[in-house]
């Protein structure tokens, strides 16, 4: 009888096939001994382990995205709606990542920065790396300090009231910040109704003051820590970046996006989306679209200030 001899390329693969599922039954068992033995580390260990492959993906796909647009000469704003936000939020979580690689370059420094990212998960580590009840916890300590800012926004806007000459806007602008103030939602034709008072002095986006840019760096989750002029210019192209994304999710359509999708969107432009049901959110953030998509560049700071205008008592959100 004669036997049956494999060539050496099917040995090579029948011997990799051996190793990999080897390998998977000892990590089974490893994964199974950790979770019976040490089940808040096994919680930890395998949501850095899944975080560590969706950084990866989302790596893998940012890089597609580039090279899309290199290889087309593609804008950023020419892109579609999910590859700018994918583009935007890897982008954050990317400087999130270098700052850890950074700190962690000294001789033995990497034993602290574990350390560190245990101590301090929310400002060390991205989303990815987050458990699902930290993902809730975090968003909403996040927008508990957002919301901070909302008051002294609004109290900066009646401040200014007096500056803007057309009496009618004034009229228009004291109306809208004593709404809010007494908890009521506005309208979004009551919003768009001012849109000539964030042209010119004194809340255009070049005429903002200090205080004010502060207060609304708060307000977008963004370093009030910096100089006027940088201030300013993170403002204007965080702002600028939000509207290019709304103008693409006005052409694709909300009712495209995810429940997810959806909450995001209305958590990344001031609406803490974590507790309210999805058919709310994607009510929202029509009536955010419906404003956004009617503002001219120059009006961009009505915008900005939307971000405390639109969100502050939806639903009953300001508490």
């Amino acid at each position: 009888s004669s036997k049956l001899h494999l060539s050496p390329k099917a040995d090579v693969k029948s011997l990799i096939s051996y190793v990999v599922t080897k390998t998977k039954a000892i990590n089974g068992k490893y994964h199974r001994f950790l979770n019976r033995h040490f089940p808040r580390f096994y919680i930890l260990y395998t949501t850095f382990m899944k975080g560590f492959q969706m950084l990866w993906a989302d790596a893998k796909k940012a890089r597609r995205i580039k090279t899309n647009m290199w290889k087309h000469n593609i804008k950023f704003h020419q892109l579609s709606y999910r590859e700018m936000e994918h583009l935007r939020q890897f982008r954050r979580d990317i400087a999130k990542c270098l700052f850890l690689g950074i700190i962690s370059i000294p001789p033995f420094a990497n034993y602290l920065v574990f350390l560190l990212m245990y101590l301090f998960p929310r400002q060390l580590l991205i989303k990815y790396f987050w458990t699902p009840k930290q993902q809730t916890d975090f968003l909403d300590i996040y927008h508990g300090l957002r919301k901070q800012s909302h008051s002294e926004i609004l109290s900066n806007l009646e401040r200014v009231i007096p500056l803007i000459s057309d009496p009618g806007l004034r009229w228009h602008l004291t109306d809208l910040c004593t709404k809010i103030q007494n908890g009521t939602h506005p309208a979004v034709h009551e919003i768009l109704a001012l849109r000539e008072c964030f042209c010119n002095h004194p809340l255009g986006m070049n005429q903002l003051q200090t205080l004010q840019m502060k207060a609304l760096s708060r307000a977008m989750l963004l370093t009030p820590h910096l100089p006027p002029p940088f201030l300013r210019h993170r403002l204007k192209t965080h702002t600028t970046v939000i509207h290019q994304l709304d103008r693409a999710l006005a052409k694709l359509g909300i009712g495209q996006l995810t429940a997810q999708e959806v909450k995001s969107a209305c958590y990344l432009r001031g609406l803490n989306s974590t507790h309210i049901a999805e058919d709310r959110c994607r009510t929202w953030l029509g009536e955010w679209l419906q404003i956004s998509c009617s503002l001219k560049e120059a009006e961009l700071s009505l915008l900005l200030h939307n971000v405390v205008l639109l969100s502050t008592n939806y639903l009953g959100t300001r508490r």
